[in-house]
């Protein structure tokens, strides 16, 4: 479930909500009691690190994902 930030207009309270995507929008502020709540648009939380799923599994070849130094260290050792 996705964590929504909400700030009421009235206030300037802010609060964090784990919701549902298929909840209605809190729209009830709970510091001052109006119907000023509104969800405020923000960064995912997310962040992909690392060479990645494409560089070390659908690329092709089999010395692809490699770096250099080892690439050239499995040509010697095959070549024996």
């Amino acid at each position: 479930m996705p964590i929504y930030a909400y700030k009421c207009s009235n206030c300037g309270y802010t609060k964090d909500a784990l919701q549902k995507m298929s909840d209605d929008p809190l729209t009830h502020c709970p510091h001052c009691g109006k119907e000023t709540l509104v969800k405020q648009l923000s960064a995912p939380g997310f962040e992909l690190k690392g060479k990645g799923w494409y560089a070390t599994d659908f690329k092709g070849g089999s010395s692809a994902a490699l770096p250099a130094s080892h690439a050239n260290e499995n040509k010697s050792s095959e070549s024996k």
